[in-house]
């Protein structure tokens, strides 16, 4: 196609405005776990793709961890050329609509378009890239994991999340045994079970996964490394060894009370509604514990796992839902396109508040907290919350949700292997030059490296790893033939 009609295609942002695919109402989709708005038509998604400017230098690239290929996939998409877009955003993300659904495009991509900058509203990445890659899949444009030739050595990948399965795919590609270990029933890690449907519908992620295990990608589920085996004895097994196990460890929060009946912890509420999504047996949700129903529910935190609790606790049929956060909106760590979503859907946002004690013995009746102010920053520019005094209030609370983050859980205790060395945080120390722990032929990536992350900067590691991986690999098979 010559230039001048590319040019023709693109470039319409000053006539054409931003335009997000349709959400339902808010009374509507609080009432299911369904996504909350679908894809585009064919014609509107080439019309905002339309809209990039096509940069010299694109920001949007730049600030995304994948670097993915924007400006070209959206160019193409605006060309009605599909099936090319597609591919093109297939060639650095494995699961380009999974991060078009859950990516905070508002802080990376989105937020860093040149044409939002110039007061015009960015182009609408995420919303194109979820229609791109679900139109492939409906297309059956998605091609099967094609296995390379053996080379005879195998990998062991310990965690199914993003890290874990994206370094799965990339090795099984180069044609290695891929067998990936998780002490879950299902894999996925916190894209099955830690982000509800209303965000990322489940069969989206299944289908994802058994494109792998039809690839000849080996999933032991409900294996859980120091008790199934000893990280010492998947080390004896395969080759090489890759820890991706993200953190788990939630959070504490220290106040009187904390420890009543009631108070429960964001990964477990969360959890027992997807398994209730699949259909699963879930006693403690059928109990009560675990559901919000005709409950007072007050959210402690201000991250995008406390928007995720409060939006389930809506569709579970709250009386009431309040989420405390001891900083303003603007300095709040969440996606503000969530705080919005959650503001429709009828949570109450308690702004530059925090808890001290957790009221109730027999059970949690109420949560009493204090007026907070922003001081001045701290080390990481942020403005530090300082309590206000005498400004004590209470809130009715029949459920309260600790959302507070997530730390690394203790890995050389839980892997049987002493030996394994982790940084003061408990996250597993690395050579980032080699992405290899302490202890040689086993490696790590994704948030039990960087601490708690964005799902796509799992993908960037379980890529970037694969590179190191392989070429460990080749020289570990290099020196056997040596010796041999």
């Amino acid at each position: 196609m010559p230039k001048d009609a590319v040019k023709l295609d693109m470039l319409k942002f000053v006539d054409t405005g931003q335009s997000y695919p349709e959400k339902r109402e808010p009374i509507l989709r609080a009432e299911d776990f369904r996504e909350i708005a679908d894809r585009y038509a064919p014609d509107k998604a080439a019309e905002q793709a339309s809209r990039c400017s096509q940069c010299g230098v694109p920001y949007c690239s730049v600030h995304c961890p994948l670097h993915n290929h924007i400006p070209d996939w959206l160019r193409l998409t605006a060309e009605g050329r599909v099936r090319e877009a597609y591919e093109m955003s297939n060639l650095t993300s494995t699961m380009p609509e999974i991060c078009g659904r859950i990516c905070p495009q508002d802080r990376l991509c989105e937020g860093n378009c040149v044409i939002e900058f110039s007061g015009h509203g960015a182009v609408t990445i995420g919303a194109v890239e979820k229609y791109i890659t679900d139109t492939a899949w409906e297309k059956g444009w998605v091609e099967p994991l094609e296995p390379g030739k053996p080379r005879g050595q195998s990998v062991g990948i310990i965690g199914a999340g993003p890290a874990g399965l994206t370094a799965g795919e990339y090795l099984r590609v180069a044609g290695y045994d891929v067998h990936i270990y998780d002490r879950h029933d299902r894999a996925g890690g916190l894209l099955t079970y830690g982000i509800p449907g209303f965000k990322l519908e489940k069969d989206i992620i299944m289908r994802r996964v058994q494109r792998l295990k039809d690839g000849g990608i080996n999933f032991h589920e409900n294996f859980e490394v120091g008790k199934d085996a000893t990280l010492d004895d998947l080390r004896g097994k395969h080759d090489a060894i890759l820890i991706a196990t993200g953190v788990y460890k939630a959070r504490e929060i220290m106040m009187p009370g904390v420890g009543a009946p009631g108070v429960e912890e964001a990964l477990a509420f969360l959890t027992a509604s997807n398994r209730k999504s699949f259909g699963d047996e879930v006693p403690e949700f059928d109990n009560g514990r675990f559901n919000a129903k005709d409950k007072n529910v007050v959210v402690i935190g201000g991250g995008d796992t406390a928007m995720d609790c409060v939006r389930t606790s809506i569709r579970q049929g709250a009386k009431s839902v309040k989420c405390l956060y001891r900083r303003d909106r603007d300095n709040m760590p969440g996606s503000q396109n969530e705080v919005k979503n959650a503001e429709e859907e009828g949570v109450e946002f308690v702004w530059l508040s925090a808890p001290i004690a957790v009221e109730g013995t027999e059970h949690v009746t109420a949560v009493k907290a204090t007026k907070m102010r922003l001081g001045a920053a701290d080390a990481s520019g942020r403005r530090s919350p300082e309590v206000q005094p005498d400004s004590e209030f209470t809130l009715e609370a029949d459920l309260v949700i600790k959302a507070l983050g997530f730390d690394a859980e203790e890995l050389p205790t839980l892997f049987d292997c002493p030996d394994l060395s982790v940084t003061r945080w408990g996250t597993l120390r690395v050579d980032h030059k080699s992405m290899m722990t302490n202890l040689d032929g086993v490696f790590a990536a994704g948030d039990i490296v960087r601490g708690a992350s964005l799902v796509v900067w799992g993908i960037r590691d379980g890529r970037d790893v694969t590179e190191h991986m392989h070429k460990f690999l080749r020289e570990k098979a290099t020196a056997e033939k040596q010796a041999a």
